[in-house]
């Protein structure tokens, strides 16, 4: 079975907008974003981002285990940037120097540049979070294929992307459901012994849950070709009109997109690392 994400009808002004608007806007915004590193013009793209997700009116119970993972993630990618550099390559120097010594074998040198790269980095990060979190919760799960198909993307590919956005909630209540039904069996990962052991046990969960959605797949190929899916064009029982605020809100997005593109371009100092003036000694 096909599981969506936690869509919830909410009737918000941002939700009736059409889901293509919603979706080039994103990208428009990401694509502007990894091109700036000053904290100043991130904190607006931050301040968009925070009202739009107000605007969706998502609760911590529907995105609670989005917002751990990206956590997780966001923190680990910070933490490897800050301390090792990477990534910050031709984006900062280390030449205001607060602090230079070891942190146990490896050398490291405390920057004001180096810490103004780490708080843009992870400033960049939660707001592209905030960007994307919106999109699955806010789209009803029937409209993917049609958001994705008139996109221009044929009839296959539309599917497919449908698909692939219903893998992960589907795979997480495969994993659920194991979990439940071996620990009814007397499963106890917690009292495994050792990590060793621990990933060893896990075998149990891994592999039904990866046999299951090998089966799934197996299932919808099979389904999908007693339909004669591909063979021709197929219709849609549903169809997104774009409206005036729909055109004007897309227009707004990629307006920003090109406006950033631009002025990275043309005026070399734009978008550079600043270092805020608290951060000078």
């Amino acid at each position: 079975m096909l599981i969506a994400w936690r869509y919830k009808e909410r009737g918000t002004a941002y939700q009736r907008l059409n889901p293509r608007a919603r979706l080039l806007v994103i990208l428009a915004l990401l694509f502007a974003i990894i091109q700036v590193w000053d904290l100043r013009v991130l904190l607006a793209f931050f301040g968009y981002a925070a009202l739009q997700y107000a605007a969706a009116r998502l609760t911590w119970n529907e995105t609670r285990v989005g917002w751990t993972f990206l956590s997780i993630f966001i923190t680990f990618i910070v933490l490897l940037t800050f301390f090792t550099g990477r990534g910050g390559l031709n984006v900062f120097s280390d030449t205001t120097i607060l602090w230079q010594g070891t942190i146990g074998p490896f050398p490291f040198t405390l920057s004001s540049e180096r810490i103004a790269y780490g708080l843009a980095q992870a400033l960049r990060l939660v707001t592209m979070a905030l960007l994307v979190m919106v999109f699955p919760y806010t789209i009803h799960p029937a409209r993917y294929g049609v958001v994705f198909k008139g996109l221009g993307m044929s009839d296959k590919l539309a599917v497919a992307t449908d698909l692939a956005f219903r893998f992960v909630p589907s795979l997480a209540n495969d994993f659920s459901t194991t979990m439940d039904a071996q620990k009814a069996r007397g499963y106890e990962l917690e009292r495994a012994g050792g990590v060793v052991k621990a990933l060893r046990n896990l075998a149990p969960l891994i592999v039904p849950v990866t046999i299951g959605a090998i089966m799934r797949g197996e299932e919808l190929v099979d389904a999908m070709d007693l339909r004669a899916f591909g063979t021709g064009p197929r219709t849609w029982s549903v169809v997104l009109v774009m409206r005036p605020v729909d055109w004007a809100f897309l227009v707004a997005g990629i307006g920003v997109f090109v406006v950033i593109s631009l002025l990275n371009l043309f005026v070399p100092t734009f978008g550079a690392l600043w270092v805020p003036p608290f951060l000078m000694p």
